[in-house]
């Protein structure tokens, strides 16, 4: 190889490598800068909380999504800023938030703020499809209102569907009925309708 080749290897290794540094140093300082934000959003000054949710609307990524569901939970945060925090959250479009989402519901320890996850859930303009099961499965184990609004989401989940997804969703409809505590006829109910669309779905991939 030449003098001139490798030099200029050289070059765009080292343009690379600085490149490389540059962006990790951004999302370093966004990551902080989503810190800051957070502590200020758990301040006992009302005025730091509300500017810590109007920095979030420009400053947020989806490593504060859980973050915001603990400030929900501690219930330390006025009736207003909590509504401001659920708007925030509903008007995410960003694909990305998904699995971090997801893993707000599964975490046992914010169980007492699911209800809240579930409306943030329907109201946002990001598809779940993937997790098609889950909610199955949250409305089977959950409440009476956790059944609806897992219906709800079910209903206005776009597709397509994995085949495993739907087999999941089937099992968990037929351990509910096999073991579930079907006393509550509201709820029974509910977990028909999710069945019939279950059913459906099933026999459109057949198709």
């Amino acid at each position: 190889m030449s003098p001139k080749i490798l030099e200029y290897s050289f070059v765009i290794a080292t343009t690379k490598a600085l490149s490389l540094q540059k962006i990790s140093a951004m999302a370093s300082k966004q990551q902080q800068k989503v810190n800051l934000i957070i502590a200020d959003l758990r301040s006992d000054d009302p005025k730091k909380v509300k500017k810590a949710i109007k920095s979030l609307e420009v400053h947020g990524n989806s490593t504060v999504i859980k973050p915001l569901f603990h400030a929900l939970k501690e219930g330390a945060l006025p009736e207003k800023h909590q509504t401001k925090i659920l708007e925030l959250l509903c008007s995410l479009k960003d694909t990305s938030v998904v699995p971090e989402i997801m893993d707000v519901l599964e975490d046992k320890e914010l169980l007492d703020v699911r209800p809240f996850v579930l409306t943030s859930i329907w109201n946002m303009k990001v598809d779940f499809s993937g997790y098609i099961d889950d909610f199955v499965l949250i409305a089977t184990e959950g409440t009476f209102m956790e059944a609806i609004d897992c219906l709800t989401i079910i209903e206005n989940l776009d597709g397509p569907y994995m085949e495993e997804n739907i087999l999941e969703s089937q099992l968990h409809l037929k351990n509910y009925l096999e073991k579930g505590d079907r006393t509550d006829a509201q709820k029974s109910e509910v977990l028909s309708e999710i069945a019939i669309i279950i059913k459906e779905i099933n026999m459109n991939l057949m198709d």
